[in-house]
């Protein structure tokens, strides 16, 4: 392996909607190590912080239209039937919801969980709980994006965390997305919820960490039974 392939497999990159933060973190920490030494190193501690929850680490998703992959890095928090989100127009009926939590170590890129067209996207103001709370999914700020599928219409809500203050999403309505897709991300703490057919079968257990672009969370068309999981 060459040194040019070592130092990429190493670095990972940092997306650029993190470029901005980042250099304001150093440009501080420039700022106080000039008022007092000690400052500045725990400015530049706290600039690795910020470019590593920016980083955008490549992913290996499966192209797989009966699988659903996890929108997001970070932990399984729920698994349950849920009314979607008025504004995304998906029915009242309950469909399963699968939520997944990233706390601000957690890499923040959001991808596409199935392989689709974006037919409708959803933006709502509001609050800023505690992300891990369930009454999150419809107090506070969010986005959502209904996405045509092969499997019928899914829904992939970003929802804004106590921290969090600032949802992007760069995809628009029409475009098409393949599994493990980029299309937007949330900063500093916050949740993603993906809305399914009942159809679908869960793949994954609460607890349980998920990759975004590579973790399977759910599978439709499976004979399989429900996940059994144990604490080990």
């Amino acid at each position: 392996m060459s040194l040019i392939d070592t130092v990429r497999n190493t670095i990972v990159p940092v997306h650029k909607e993190g470029y901005i933060f980042v250099a304001g973190f150093f440009v501080v920490s420039l700022i106080l190590g000039w008022l007092w030494e000690p400052l500045f190193w725990i400015g530049f501690v706290l600039t690795l912080w910020c470019a590593y929850f920016f980083r955008d680490p490549e992913r290996v998703t499966p192209q797989d239209d009966d699988l659903v992959i996890s929108p997001a890095d970070g932990r399984v928090s729920a698994i349950q039937m849920m009314t979607p989100p008025a504004e995304l127009d998906l029915g009242n009926e309950p469909m399963l919801r699968i939520s997944v939590f990233m706390n601000v170590f957690n890499c923040h890129v959001n991808r596409s969980p199935m392989r689709g067209r974006i037919v409708n996207i959803a933006y709502r103001e509001g609050s800023f709980l505690n992300a891990e709370l369930d009454k999150a999914s419809h107090d506070n700020e969010r986005n959502g994006l209904v996405i045509e599928t092969a499997h019928g219409e899914i829904g992939v809500v970003q929802i804004a965390g106590l921290v969090a203050r600032r949802i992007v999403c760069w995809s628009a309505k029409n475009e098409p997305l393949a599994a493990g897709e980029r299309f937007g991300l949330i900063r500093f703490g916050s949740r993603l919820d993906v809305f399914l057919p009942i159809s679908a079968a869960p793949r994954v257990a609460v607890g349980q960490t998920a990759i975004a672009g590579e973790t399977v969370l759910a599978e439709f068309g499976s004979t399989k039974g429900p996940v059994i999981s144990r604490r080990g």
